[in-house]
C-alpha cells in the first residue's frame, strides 16, 4: 500500500472519530495534505474557522501568510506535507486542551510514522511542546527564545531535525513579525 494510501485510510477512520467532544461542533474533520513521499511536514495546532468549512489545512489567513513564506524559500505546498496536532477545530478558536490533543494524537503519531520525514516544522508552541514531548527534547524557553532554531533528535537509524516556528497567525495579527518568519524560513533552505 503507497503512502498517500495509507494515510487516505487514516483520513477516513479521522472522518468517524467520536473520542472527544469537537466532533460534535465540526463541518470538516481537517487530516492534512501534501506530497506524502516527501522529507519535510509541518505540524500546525488546530483547524480555525475556514479550514473547518473546507478541510483543508492553512487555508485561512495564516495560510496566506504560510504560502507567502513557502514563496519566499521557492518552495510550494506541494513540496510538502502540512497538518494539524488535533483535526477538528476547537470552538472560537481557542487553544487545543491536552485532552483533546490525547485523543487525536494517533492521527498525527500515524502520519508521522508513514510520511517519515527527515524535518519536522513546528508552527506555534503547541505544534512545539507536542514534538519536543514525543521525541524528548528537554526545552525551558518559550517559542519566542527559539523560533528560527534547529534541534536534533539521533537514534541508532537517523536523525530528524525538528524547526520552532512562530505560528503564521502571528504575522497577521502583528504584520512586523512577517519578516522574522521570511528569517526564520531560510533555515530551510540551509538544512
Amino acid at each position: 500500500m503507497s503512502k498517500r494510501e495509507q494515510l487516505k485510510k487514516i483520513e477516513e477512520e479521522a472522518k468517524k472519530c467520536k473520542k472527544c467532544p469537537l466532533w460534535k461542533t465540526r463541518k470538516n474533520v481537517v487530516f492534512g495534505m501534501g506530497n506524502p513521499e516527501t522529507k519535510i511536514l509541518f505540524i500546525g495546532e488546530a483547524p480555525g474557522y475556514n479550514e473547518d468549512l473546507k478541510g483543508i489545512p492553512f487555508c485561512g489567513k495564516a495560510g496566506e501568510v504560510l504560502d507567502l513564506l513557502f514563496s519566499s524559500i521557492s518552495m510550494k505546498r506541494e513540496d510538502i506535507y502540512i497538518t494539524n496536532i488535533i483535526k477538528c477545530r476547537p470552538p472560537g478558536n481557542r487553544d487545543p486542551k491536552e485532552e483533546e490533543i490525547e485523543k487525536c494524537r494517533e492521527y498525527l503519531e500515524k502520519q508521522i510514522e508513514i510520511i517519515n520525514p527527515e524535518i519536522i516544522c513546528c508552527l506555534g508552541r503547541h505544534a512545539l511542546k507536542y514534538i519536543f514531548k514525543k521525541y524528548s527534547i528537554e526545552n525551558k524557553k518559550g517559542i519566542s527564545a527559539i523560533h528560527g532554531k534547529v534541534f536534533e533528535k539521533r537514534d541508532i537509524f537517523s536523525t530528524i531535525k525538528i524547526v520552532a516556528f512562530y505560528h503564521p497567525a502571528v504575522a497577521v495579527y502583528n504584520p512586523e513579525k512577517l519578516k522574522i518568519l521570511k528569517e526564520d524560513f531560510k533555515i530551510l533552505k540551509e538544512i
